[in-house]
């Protein structure tokens, strides 16, 4: 491995010692394979932060922690790290603690482990548990302020949500599955990923508040647990189709819809409308494709610009501006959609 970063460097990126780093980067035995690639994860998120690491100016290190699919950790890694440029005088860098599936005890000893090697603030996407509001908490009392994005741990000290109105979100996609449908009769097909997340079920809330107003003779079937991931929803929407065979639309919260296409591809099915969320590279290809009706959609760019705004005035560093509110929803169809991430 290269020597291109000063061993501090990597080490304050990974969270590991100098002396472990200093061992990795001269190939000395006795290292596990899982610090070679912690080592190897530093210094490539290095690699595209290389533009701030040279910048004059107040410098804070900042962690992000989500559970959440690779499609969407990749876009918010690509969201943040184009908009750190644009921070300046400030200059931030960004370490990433990502995991798809996880447990609350799991989460709240890598946010318990930021606070004992500190942090200047942590952008956080986790489930709404008693412990991970506790995790939040102490990072608070440690004076390292967290904001969550997209799915909020309410009962905690936060200092501030950002993402879309959830509750909103949800009572858009029912008001367009409404006005799709029309007078087809059927039933509709709702996925999350777990119930672990409050956006989630804010999304389902509002949702669900909607249909009794627009169309209450539709019966909502519930999918869950499938954490977002193709390998694990595939069966589940396969089982939810089998059992209902009067599903005719699919408001996806959580993700895994190519394993929710698939099952409907299997079993002989027409979906007449589907609504997703997030332009990812998965409904990047599904939409364009027609495989998708529409993707509720926010941007993201200005999410982790507010997050970064929130962090430096918890600092001091930039004048107290207005409460951050909420990321305008947008609706995506294949004839207005950008060009695929």
């Amino acid at each position: 491995m290269g020597h291109r970063y000063k061993v501090r460097e990597i080490a304050q990126q990974s969270g590991l010692s100098e002396a472990t780093v200093d061992r990795v980067l001269n190939d000395r035995p006795g290292v596990r394979d899982s610090t070679r690639a912690e080592v190897r994860q530093a210094v490539a998120d290095l690699d595209r932060q290389r533009s701030q690491l040279r910048l004059v100016g107040r410098k804070f290190l900042i962690d992000v922690v989500m559970q959440t699919p690779e499609r969407f950790s990749t876009a918010i890694r690509h969201a943040l790290e184009a908009e750190l440029p644009a921070l300046s005088p400030a200059v931030l860098r960004a370490r990433f603690h990502f995991r798809e599936t996880s447990s609350a005890s799991a989460m709240v000893e890598t946010l318990d482990g930021i606070a004992k090697r500190r942090s200047h603030g942590v952008i956080l996407k986790a489930p709404d548990a008693p412990e991970v509001a506790a995790a939040v908490d102490r990072l608070i009392a440690a004076k390292i302020p967290v904001v969550t994005l997209v799915t909020d741990v309410a009962h905690s000290r936060r200092i501030a949500y950002v993402g879309m109105d959830n509750r909103a979100a949800g009572a858009t996609a029912a008001y367009l599955l409404d006005q799709w449908l029309g007078q087809r009769p059927g039933n509709i097909l709702i996925s999350l990923s777990s119930n672990e997340f409050r956006g989630e079920e804010e999304r389902e809330m509002g949702f669900r508040a909607k249909m009794r107003t627009l169309a209450p003779e539709r019966a909502i079937v519930e999918l869950q647990g499938g954490h977002g991931l193709d390998s694990t929803t595939h069966e589940l929407a396969l089982h939810a189709l089998r059992a209902d065979a009067d599903i005719v639309g699919v408001y996806s919260i959580g993700g895994g819809n190519f394993a929710i296409r698939r099952a409907f591809d299997d079993t002989g099915r027409p979906c007449h409308v589907y609504i997703a969320h997030d332009y990812d590279e998965d409904n990047a290809r599904l939409l364009l494709a027609g495989r998708i009706s529409a993707v509720l959609h926010h941007d993201l760019n200005y999410d982790v610009r507010q997050v970064c705004q929130l962090i430096m005035q918890a600092h001091g560093a930039v004048p107290a501006g207005p409460p951050a509110t909420p990321s305008m929803i947008q609706i995506l169809t294949p004839y207005n959609a950008p060009a695929a991430p």
